[in-house]
């Protein structure tokens, strides 16, 4: 659901954030390790996209950080080294996954969401059925009473977290921390505007309802 790019490579890191949000992630990117850190213990992250070559501190000692820590954001290594001890390596360091450059976008994109299912966060099943909805969290298809959904990235990463909170209430402030990235306005009505279009796209009998105070139920 929600990405961290750790990448030095400045024109990189931009691709993939760009390729990664048209997949459907709130994506955000650092350029060094210890930004990296920084943002790890701010915010969520269900996956790291870490470069291993990373300036100021090495991606080798991010991932050492985050195991030792018991984080549950899993980590895919990235590195121009496709030897197979490297690979090894790296998997012994605590990476979850590790792919080599150059490669496919869509093996990259692929792979984030496998982590991302892996994820202590996703221990539900990739479909989530609830008051007619079916949800595929794999092929990101959602429909209603056998009718199709047409939802925006966004919309459908927020109707996800909603049917993964399994009828208890989301705040607003929950929703805008796992499917927007760091550079959201908290002030702007993201949240309200979004939900505002979900409604209208799920249709009668309406299924969200506003909790006053606490945040959003289905």
């Amino acid at each position: 659901m929600r990405v961290l790019v750790a990448e030095d490579e400045r024109p990189l890191a931009e691709l993939l954030a760009t390729g990664l949000r048209r997949a459907g992630f709130a994506v955000d990117t650092v350029h060094s390790g210890d930004a990296a850190l920084d943002h790890l213990g701010l915010h969520p992250y269900d996956v790291l996209v870490l470069d291993r070559d990373l300036p100021r501190v090495h991606g080798d000692d991010v991932a050492r950080r985050l195991v030792a820590e018991g984080s549950p954001t899993r980590i895919l290594m990235l590195t121009a080294a496709t030897a197979t001890e490297d690979r090894v390596t790296g998997l012994d360091l605590g990476a979850d996954d590790y792919l080599g450059k150059p490669f496919e976008f869509p093996e990259l994109v692929s792979r984030v969401r496998a982590l991302r299912r892996r994820s202590a966060r996703a221990a539900l099943p990739p479909l989530l059925e609830r008051y007619g909805l079916r949800v595929d969290t794999v092929r990101r298809t959602a429909v209603r009473d056998g009718r199709d959904l047409d939802l925006s990235p966004k919309e459908f990463s927020v109707l996800q977290i909603l049917l993964e909170a399994d009828g208890a209430a989301v705040s607003a402030e929950e929703l805008l921390d796992r499917a927007w990235d760091a550079h959201a306005d908290p002030f702007t009505g993201a949240v309200r505007v979004c939900m505002s279009k979900l409604r209208a796209k799920l249709g009668e009998p309406a299924l969200i309802r506003t909790v006053q105070g606490v945040g959003y139920q289905l």
